[in-house]
């Protein structure tokens, strides 16, 4: 049987960032991001950068999103986790760097 066909195995086509999410949500509360920027006290572009998937989640700043709209943090950071991991393996050179790294390592 072909494991990568398997529900469990398949990864989504592209990751979703939680900024994507959060993104979605504020947009649906009708929440301007300048607004929320300034109840969070976070620079507009940083707040943009976050919900355009150009600036990763923090621990900090998903806890201040919990605080400002009621999102708990840990989905988000979990969210944010998938997101780097799935990324991380779309780096060919990286993936290569590995499985060399495994060569070496079934030697030992």
């Amino acid at each position: 049987m072909d494991e990568s066909k398997c529900a469990n195995k398949m990864a989504p086509a592209y990751p979703t960032h939680p900024g994507e999410i959060i993104k979605d949500e504020i947009e649906f509360r009708g929440i301007s991001q300048r607004k929320l920027a300034d109840n969070m006290g976070l620079q507009y572009s940083v707040l943009n950068e976050i919900l355009n998937a150009h600036r990763p989640l923090t621990e900090k700043t998903a806890l201040m999103f919990e605080a400002a709209l009621g999102i708990e943090a840990e989905p988000l950071m979990r969210l944010q986790l998938k997101y780097n991991m799935q990324t991380t393996k779309k780096d060919k050179t990286f993936m290569e760097r590995l499985s060399q790294i495994r060569k070496v390592a079934a030697v030992l």
